[in-house]
C-alpha cells in the first residue's frame, strides 16, 4: 500500500473509531506517539483510538501535501473533532501539525506528530 494510501486508511478509521483498521495500517511492533494520549505500541492502538471517541465526536482529519521516500513519510494535516469532555461539551477543537512516519515492509512502523495544540486548546476552555 502506498504511504498515501495507508495515511489517509489510518485518520478515516481513527475518525470512524475502528480501531482494529488504526492499528492494521502499523506493523505488529508498531507505535503511534500521540501528541496528548502518549505512545500506544501494537494492539493498544485499538485503546488509543477508544479514548479518541470517549472523549470527543464528529471528527474530521484531512491530510495536505503527502510525500515519502519509501523510508519516511510526511504529511501536513488539520483534525477537529466536537468535545464531549465535562465543561468543554459542544466546543469544537481544531488543531493543525504534521505527521511524521517510519515506514517499514508496507505498514507504519511509528507515527508521531508535530502539532500546534494551543488554538485547540483555548477553544476547549484549557487554561
Amino acid at each position: 500500500m502506498s504511504f498515501r494510501d495507508l495515511i489517509i486508511s489510518l485518520t478515516q478509521a481513527a475518525c470512524r473509531g475502528d480501531g482494529a483498521a488504526a492499528a492494521a495500517c502499523f506493523t505488529a511492533d508498531g507505535i503511534y506517539h500521540d501528541c496528548f494520549y502518549g505512545a500506544f505500541q501494537g494492539p493498544a492502538i485499538v485503546d488509543m483510538i477508544a479514548r479518541f471517541h470517549r472523549d470527543a465526536r464528529d471528527f474530521r482529519w484531512d491530510m495536505h501535501d503527502i510525500v515519502d521516500d519509501g523510508r519516511i513519510g510526511y504529511a501536513r494535516y488539520v483534525f477537529s473533532y466536537e468535545s464531549i469532555l465535562p465543561g468543554s461539551e459542544g466546543r469544537r477543537a481544531l488543531f493543525e501539525g504534521v505527521s511524521i512516519c517510519a515506514l517499514r515492509d508496507g505498514k507504519l512502523a511509528s507515527y508521531r506528530e508535530v502539532a500546534n495544540a494551543a488554538v485547540g486548546l483555548h477553544s476547549l476552555g484549557f487554561a
